[in-house]
């Protein structure tokens, strides 16, 4: 299942999983949840499970990093468990933080900031969520995230379990696309994207495979 490495002077890489959260409230009717630390919700420990099974199947990773907030840590110690390794909270891997936003519905936001709002689905890397974060300090954070990750674990598999905004900039970064490109991916609830990670490039193998979600 995995693709063929690559060659010799490739041989130090770091295999990353990147796992967005099971499914939580406000996904669908959907708020701005950012930092706020909702549970998952029966089908999102499903999902959890079942990403948690397909990890443990087709990887050997040797550690998985999380979010500090609580949907991404209940999925990622499913995930570690499974695989029989350490789960590992990392500040870096945090939501976006929306700001005023959080927990409001477009509508809501409409109401008060139609202009920003139209601004944020149009061209997001040119604005800066009231009292919250720009996308530019978003993929700083999570740009430094990888890099450390990639020094502590020069040739080992991780999993690094994180946000829709989160994975969007991991992607993006990897896929040497710009900050506007944001809105062509879309990161579901626990399917699984991955990149090989070496010290002058990356490779992405997948995106969004979500295949052990069926039914779920």
């Amino acid at each position: 299942m995995r693709a063929s490495r690559l060659t010799a002077r490739f041989d130090s890489y770091a295999e990353t999983l990147l796992i967005r959260h099971g499914h939580v409230e406000g996904i669908s009717p959907e708020r701005f949840r950012g930092r706020m630390d909702v549970p998952l919700t029966v089908q999102g420990q499903s999902q959890a499970r079942a990403v948690a099974t397909y990890v443990a199947q087709y990887w050997q990773p040797a550690i998985v990093y999380t979010s500090p907030l609580q949907r991404c840590v209940v999925t990622g110690r499913l995930i570690a468990a499974a695989c029989a390794v350490s789960a590992v909270e990392l500040a870096e891997l945090n939501d976006i933080d929306y700001g005023e936003w959080q927990w409001l519905t477009r509508t809501e936001v409409r109401e008060r900031w139609p202009a920003l709002l139209d601004r944020w689905q149009s061209v997001p890397q040119m604005m800066r969520f009231p009292q919250g974060e720009s996308l530019q300090e978003l993929v700083s954070r999570i740009a430094d995230a990888m890099r450390m990750i990639r020094e502590r674990h020069a040739s080992d598999s991780v999993v690094l379990v994180g946000h829709d905004s989160g994975i969007r900039a991991l992607l993006m970064q990897l896929l040497d696309q710009p900050l506007s490109a944001y809105w062509r991916l879309s990161p579901q609830p626990c399917a699984v994207s991955e990149a090989d990670i070496w010290e002058m490039g990356a490779r992405v193998l997948r995106i969004n495979d979500a295949q052990h979600l069926i039914g779920k």
